[in-house]
């Protein structure tokens, strides 16, 4: 649907949400998969790349965007049932979007045969921000900042007993392997192997247990958002606990890394400290210049993929998964792997190839962002 901005947005929190969403869109579609450069790929496993600060960064965002969004209707308790529906509406939606650009385009056009729907993939990038948006959510409606920082508390510890204390059934002690911690237990267990991630197959990034922590990192962006939110202390007061915070943060993260090492996939408790502090640092960075400083005039371009996040992390997906499936030469290549083989192979070395072609990707969505933008078409769930 088509609305209007809402008026005293925090343009930081675009611009912020904005680099963010370029950037997941950058790295998820690379030129030629074989050939990235390291920042732009995941840790293989423990430890962390600019990429693996991606997805966090978002969902601590959406912890930010939940207090911008509610706070006021929040205090009046009539407004609690509306908002509770609206809260499940949009959790849903998103959810339901994850699972049909998962299935999509339904028809496997190599074996000419509908999708196996005892292979589509349950869990996912958008399905986890569906379940934690419509969790922290909740959690902000109904209880106070104290509570709230409690449960964050409680998240990412009771986290890290669980993963290093239980036992695995099956496997024996707790450990973080891979394939048999017992979050990937629990992935196959309830989810079953064919609904987990194709390049595993028994074990997803964005598994179940992983959605405790996960929560944790949106509950963090919620506390700094209260935080920005308050009327009774000055910017310079503001900027100074957030960058106190934010490092903390980051040192404790590191500290935890001794024993509970920083790893994306597993979402780990240290993950959780390190990336929100970073995300801390950087917003906080970001609403010095730009809503404190007022230096604001070069934050378009990433503005207007801030505004249209959902949209254009979806259409992308569409987009990539449409062209695909659409061949157009003899020797079967797709549109995106002839345009790739024949406009931008033959002039560059085999990696900035492949990052050439997820630069114009960002750019082409940049124009058509812009255009909306522009013609005030914002696009929400």
């Amino acid at each position: 649907m088509t609305t209007n901005l809402a008026p005293k947005r925090l343009l930081s929190l675009d611009f912020f949400r904005g680099l963010t969403v370029a950037a997941m869109v950058l790295v998820n579609n690379p030129g030629d998969w074989g050939h990235i450069y390291a920042p732009l790929e995941h840790a293989s496993w423990n430890g962390c790349t600019p990429t693996d600060l991606i997805f966090p960064f978002f969902l601590f965002i959406v912890g930010v965007s939940i207090v911008y969004a509610m706070e006021t209707k929040k205090a009046d308790p009539a407004n609690h049932k509306k908002l509770m529906l609206n809260v499940l509406r949009r959790a849903a939606i998103i959810m339901f979007l994850g699972w049909f650009l998962s299935a999509y385009p339904f028809y496997n056009f190599e074996k000419h045969h509908f999708i196996d729907l005892h292979t589509l993939r349950i869990p996912g990038v958008l399905v986890r921000i569906g379940i934690v948006f419509g969790i922290c959510a909740s959690i902000y409606l109904n209880t106070t900042r104290k509570t709230q920082l409690y449960l964050f508390w409680i998240f990412i510890i009771s986290y890290y007993l669980i993963m290093t204390f239980v036992p695995v059934p099956g496997f024996g002690a707790a450990n973080l392997q891979p394939e048999t911690n017992l979050g990937a237990w629990l992935d196959r267990t309830l989810i079953g192997e064919g609904h987990l991630w194709k390049e595993s197959k028994v074990w997803d990034p964005e598994g179940l247990l992983g959605t405790i922590p996960a929560c944790g990192t949106t509950l963090f962006g919620i506390l700094i958002g209260t935080w920005l939110k308050r009327k009774d202390k000055d910017e310079a007061t503001k900027l100074a606990w957030m960058f106190s915070i934010g490092l903390g943060a980051v040192m404790s993260g590191l500290l935890w890394d001794l024993f509970f090492p920083i790893n994306k996939a597993l979402w780990t408790s240290s993950y959780v400290l390190y990336a929100g502090g970073l995300a801390t640092l950087g917003l906080g960075f970001f609403y010095w210049i730009i809503d404190v400083q007022g230096y604001n005039r070069f934050t378009k371009p990433l503005v207007v993929y801030g505004v249209n996040a959902i949209f254009v992390f979806s259409f992308s997906a569409l987009l990539v998964r449409t062209l695909g499936f659409i061949h157009v030469t003899e020797k079967k290549l797709t549109v995106s792997q002839y345009i790739f083989q024949t406009v931008f192979k033959p002039h560059f070395s085999p990696v900035n190839a492949s990052l050439a072609w997820a630069i114009c990707f960002n750019l082409f969505f940049m124009l058509i962002l812009w255009i909306m933008y522009n013609r005030k078409i914002f696009i929400k769930v």
